[in-house]
């Protein structure tokens, strides 16, 4: 007979996304009581592993996810998924570098923030404060170019 701890740990990598108690109670017909022990159950035994998954528990609920260590070796290998605005957030970067956050957040709108930060954690842009202004400076880095294999931008007046 499987153990449940093992069925959880197949949902929660075939759903690929945080499930709540709630939600794996209805996949496996089990009881709350029992979702909870066995994911006690499964976070410690990938805490013994040295493995490069985990299982955490987040707001939306537990998610089986790669080790925050691991995270530069994905970011090589997996091209970051990136929404329409962020995309056009960093084209906007790139083209008018280097651009003040707040002149940014003036033409794209409050949601250039976000962008920012997304493009920050996948380090295709870098900011640092501005010497003229209270703002930050954005640029794209070199990992921007390496990732879309371009040379060079074209400068914009």
């Amino acid at each position: 007979m499987k153990r449940l701890a093992t069925t959880i740990e197949a949902i929660l990598y075939l759903k690929g996304k945080a499930l709540s108690v709630s939600q794996l109670t209805e996949y496996t017909k089990c009881d709350r009581a029992e979702i909870e022990d066995a994911l006690l159950e499964l976070m410690d035994d990938y805490a013994r592993r040295d493995s490069a998954l985990e299982i955490v528990e987040t707001e939306n609920g537990y998610s089986l996810q790669l080790r925050e260590a691991f995270r530069e070796v994905m970011l090589d290998l997996v091209p970051p998924e990136m929404g329409v605005g962020a995309q056009r957030t960093l084209a906007a970067i790139a083209l008018k570098q280097p651009i003040l956050q707040s002149e940014l957040v003036d033409w794209r709108g409050s949601g250039a923030y976000q962008h920012v930060k997304e493009l920050m954690e996948l380090g295709l842009v870098r900011r640092r404060k501005s010497p003229e202004a209270r703002s930050y400076e954005l640029r794209v880095t070199p990992k921007f170019h390496q990732y879309f294999q371009i040379e060079s931008l074209p400068l914009l007046q």
